[in-house]
């Protein structure tokens, strides 16, 4: 079966980077897409930034410019290099995997990020 699962979460300081990785258990080539969403307290879940099968990235313009998706399919991985963090970026950072067609979507647990100084 699919497992997504994240890892590098936790405390930074205000204009820090944090990189997260998203483990899969098969290959990348299984997916259409790979993103990472975020839920922060009393906020709808959004999505942060978004890869495709190409390679073709595209990111929430709060995150653009500071925030780099990028995919390692030979460990069939998922990154997100975030840099100059600001306390808003606070939330739980999930993985996506998408299948289109038949249409299916994969989560990851989520990896807790909190920006504080």
């Amino acid at each position: 079966q699919v497992q997504l699962v994240e890892s590098g979460g936790g405390l930074v300081q205000p204009g820090g980077p944090l990189r997260l990785s998203c483990a899969a258990s098969v290959s990348l080539f299984s997916f259409n897409a790979m993103g990472w969403y975020r839920q922060a307290p009393g906020k709808e879940r959004e999505l942060v930034a978004r890869i495709s099968s190409t390679g073709a990235s595209n990111y929430a313009d709060s995150v653009k410019g500071r925030f780099t998706i990028s995919r390692d399919t030979a460990k069939s991985a998922l990154y997100l290099q975030m840099n100059s963090l600001k306390p808003e970026d606070t939330a739980v950072y999930y993985c996506n995997a998408v299948i289109y067609k038949p249409q299916y979507d994969y989560w990851g647990q989520g990896t807790q990020v909190t920006v504080s100084s």
